[in-house]
């Protein structure tokens, strides 16, 4: 299953859980680049901050996408902690809210405007009868101070489409500028070929190696 991003959308917001369940960062990888194809800004959002404790590595997971260039926000719908600065991202904006079922989104959404997660859920329930987990709706709700929130459905799967192979290195935007100056130009596949200045930038410690290997695990299924 495809799910397409709201063509008018101006920002779209990965929402990923420090943990319970454990943050999946080849499924962000996923909706980055999807973002990236429809130029899109995005923010990442990592809700249940008060659950960090369970998470160590979080900080150095997060590193390889500041060095990428996203804006990373830090929540907790219970303390309140980084709400006052998710709503003024969401100001004046239709924002597309994407992550999988159990990240705390309706928490979230309720933190930012009372009732709202709950009209969602509800609205998510009602869609096939079989719980939010199966529908594949989107609804829009307009925000008291201002904008839209489009909730998407917790979707098992990801995928992308009308991307091509060659197309790939760019979605990522700290291996945009390196494209066209490896040794084979435009025709390298920044997989074993000698001279890939993306292979050296990942050596160098200017690409994640976390990034790299899901770039290239997205390639091979274009």
């Amino acid at each position: 299953f495809e799910q397409v991003i709201v063509s008018n959308a101006d920002l779209v917001i990965p929402v990923f859980a420090v943990a319970d369940p454990t943050p999946k960062w080849g499924l962000l990888d996923r909706y980055l680049v999807s973002a990236e194809s429809s130029q899109l800004p995005a923010l990442i959002v990592i809700t249940k901050m008060d659950k960090a404790w369970k998470n160590k590595e979080l900080d150095s997971d997060l590193e390889a996408y500041r060095l990428a260039g996203y804006p990373i926000l830090k929540v907790s719908a219970n303390p309140g902690e980084g709400i006052e600065e998710l709503k003024q991202a969401l100001q004046g904006k239709t924002s597309v809210l994407v992550g999988k079922s159990g990240v705390g989104k309706t928490s979230l959404l309720n933190a930012i405007q009372p009732g709202l997660g709950l009209r969602v859920k509800e609205v998510s329930k009602g869609e096939q009868g079989k719980g939010r987990h199966t529908t594949t709706h989107l609804e829009m709700f307009e925000l008291d101070f201002g904008g839209t929130i489009v909730d998407t459905p917790g979707i098992r799967e990801f995928g992308l489409w009308e991307v091509a192979g060659e197309e790939l290195a760019y979605l990522f935007p700290e291996m945009a500028n390196h494209v066209g100056q490896c040794k084979f130009g435009l025709s390298c596949r920044h997989d074993r070929e000698p001279g890939c200045a993306i292979r050296q930038a990942v050596m160098t410690g200017t690409i994640s190696p976390h990034r790299y290997k899901s770039y290239m695990n997205l390639r091979s299924e274009l």
